[in-house]
């Protein structure tokens, strides 16, 4: 099984990776071993997972979240499905 994940860092920014097992990547970044972003910005503390089939589909959704607004992480990572579809639409 292949995870998109995302982390929140000790400056309430949001880092979106991919892995195979998310826990392990978590503690990674916690000792430094993680992406440079993560590195001065621990403690960080996993709070989104998402299954996918392969490691290109993780690629891909990891690519759709790192453009998406950190509202609209937010929005994923509290499972608000309604202001997910808000901060979706297109102003008219």
């Amino acid at each position: 099984m292949n995870f998109v994940y995302m982390i929140r860092c000790a400056d309430g920014t949001i880092y979106v990776g991919h892995t195979k097992n998310p826990e392990i990547r978590e503690k990674e970044h916690n000792a430094g071993r993680g992406a440079r972003y993560t590195a001065t910005r621990r403690p960080v503390r996993l709070v989104y997972r998402e299954a996918l089939k392969s490691v290109n589909a993780a690629v891909r959704r990891e690519l759709q979240l790192k453009r998406w607004s950190l509202a609209k992480k937010e929005a994923l990572i509290a499972g608000d499905l309604e202001r997910l579809k808000q901060l979706s639409r297109r102003p008219a």
